[in-house]
């Protein structure tokens, strides 16, 4: 596939409710921007925020299989020490996992 082919963009059909679609126009307006514009940029906000989510979740899933396996951890107060000592700016590494 090509790139031209894979940014092709294709007509979807979406209903929405007067007031929805009226709201819309409203704020496009407002923005100087299309209702098209509008609704693309909400859809694409939505996706890579889901996205993000869902990475997030499937990392979590296998941090606690991995807990689950192995009972490696570290305790809040390793973790809240070691965050406290990056937001003052300094490099350090994690601490170690212990059982």
């Amino acid at each position: 596939m090509t790139d031209a082919a894979a940014t092709a963009a294709r007509a979807v059909s979406l209903k929405l409710d007067e007031h929805t679609k009226a709201r819309i126009k409203r704020l496009a307006v407002a923005r100087q921007r299309t209702s098209h514009w509008l609704m693309r940029e909400a859809i694409t906000q939505y996706v890579d925020r889901e996205e993000k989510r869902e990475a997030f979740r499937q990392d979590t899933l296998k941090a606690w299989e991995e807990y689950r396996a192995t009972g490696l951890h570290v305790t809040a107060e390793e973790a809240e020490a070691w965050l406290a000592q990056l937001e003052e700016g300094k490099d350090i590494d994690p601490p170690p996992c212990h059982v």
